[in-house]
């Protein structure tokens, strides 16, 4: 059994889409970055990424790369994905949280499980948690939104 860590954050910009778990949610501002920026993907990817020993996701999908430009987080989960799976992981659980005062995400949250599922965690073995951080830091002033997950593997 192996354990990971993950955490992601991006500004909140004008002109984007807004992409969390792989579930385009209505709202006046996106992320910005250099893929579709999902922060909640990306927290997942960090914490199987670290749990298979393997460094971060900017190792794997760096921002200096032009084929990542726009890329979709679920197509980037898949690939990390398969690589836990050449190594010989399956994911137990993921626990997540996502951190914004706006938009309101709970009614997206199922929708967030069916597209993380569809890159292939069964969607069974996904939590996700909506939190405010009651108008506190960067998140709290509407800047930017974050995201932590934790994921246990098995070797199988």
């Amino acid at each position: 059994m192996r354990t990971g860590f993950g955490y992601d954050s991006h500004r909140l910009i004008r002109g984007r889409k807004l992409i969390i778990g792989g579930a385009e949610i209505p709202f006046e501002k996106g992320l910005a970055g250099h893929s579709d920026a999902d922060v909640l993907c990306h927290a997942i990817m960090d914490s199987l990424i670290g749990a298979l020993g393997r460094g971060d996701i900017g190792k794997h999908f760096p921002d200096t790369e032009p084929e990542w430009k726009d890329a979709s987080s679920i197509a980037l989960l898949k690939n990390v994905l398969e690589m836990a799976n050449r190594d010989g992981f399956e994911v137990l659980w993921i626990d997540s949280t996502i951190i914004a005062e706006r938009p309101r995400l709970s009614p997206y949250i199922d929708s967030m499980k069916k597209a993380l599922s569809s890159a292939g965690i069964p969607a069974e073995r996904i939590n996700i948690k909506a939190k405010t951080n009651e108008g506190m830091g960067f998140t709290g002033r509407g800047e930017g939104i974050a995201a932590y997950a934790v994921c246990l593997l098995k070797k199988v």
